[in-house]
């Protein structure tokens, strides 16, 4: 199972390696592949006022070091096409966020790396729309491609990320077939905390109710999945970026325990 975990947004560095340390238990768990996960920018915040991050050049320094003292594998998002050259030096796997997930020169820039492309299902987006989004990432890695099905986006390190869709204003619903439409052309993780985002939901700035993350996870690993994505800190209420839905680590730590076990009954079945 691969566990995709770390906060929001690069705070501080003495925080960032605060979270990292807290989700060892996660990296030296034989039965999970661990990736940290922080932004560098976020560049589709709600507010001019909110807090992006560092940017590029001191955001991929800070990853750096965390991954030379922790040994983790890395993982971030890009918003802009020249991005995924200097990102993918650093991180495993480039991320393309839901809101840029049908940005072609976006998508194709981060193909052409040697990281592992995961692309977020736009809140506005079907599932069986996004297997053209993995096509365009999987004929840039291999031009003799014609369809995308599982296998070949597997072998290519193609990956899709579920975190829900629209429904009305201010509000997400994720619908448990998306999984299984989508996990039929390529890996898929669950995002777990996104999926009980608020959009705009404080005057400005995303909501959250973090208390339905773990439920929300139990439920994709019943359907089957890849993997899980979770936002985590130490200290959600002074998270500078989505804290009303991050997890602690402690959370994320029980939570992993039982979607193992859970994945391994569906497995077994």
């Amino acid at each position: 199972m691969v566990i995709i975990a770390g906060p929001c947004v690069i705070e501080e560095q003495e925080i960032l390696e605060e979270i990292a340390e807290s989700l060892e238990p996660l990296a030296k768990n034989p039965k999970i592949d661990f990736y940290f996960k922080a932004s560098f920018d976020k560049a589709n915040r709600t507010s001019l006022e909110s807090y992006r991050g560092p940017g590029l050049e001191k955001g991929l320094a800070s990853l750096a070091e965390v991954k030379k003292k922790f040994g983790y594998k890395l993982l971030t998002d890009i918003h802009e096409s020249y991005q995924a050259k200097p990102v993918a030096e650093v991180v495993d796997i480039i991320q393309i966020p839901a809101f840029l997930c049908r940005q072609t020169d976006l998508i194709v820039a981060a193909a052409k790396t040697k990281a592992t492309l995961n692309i977020k299902k736009g809140q506005f987006m079907s599932p069986q729309d996004m297997q053209y989004s993995v096509l365009k990432a999987l004929k840039t890695r291999n031009p003799n491609a014609q369809n995308v099905d599982f296998k070949s986006a597997q072998e290519y390190k193609i990956c899709l990320t579920e975190r829900g869709n629209s429904f009305g204003y201010g509000n997400l619903v994720v619908d448990m077939r998306s999984l299984a439409i989508m996990r039929s052309f390529a890996p898929v993780i669950f995002d777990a905390t996104h999926a009980v985002q608020m959009p705009g939901g404080l005057k400005g700035k995303s909501g959250g109710d973090s208390s339905f993350a773990p439920l929300l996870a139990r439920a994709a690993a019943a359907v089957g999945i890849d993997g899980l994505f979770a936002e985590v800190h130490t200290n959600p209420k002074n998270a500078l970026s989505d804290g009303p839905n991050m997890l602690t680590p402690q959370m994320l730590l029980k939570l992993s325990e039982e979607i193992l076990a859970i994945s391994n009954i569906i497995n077994k079945g």
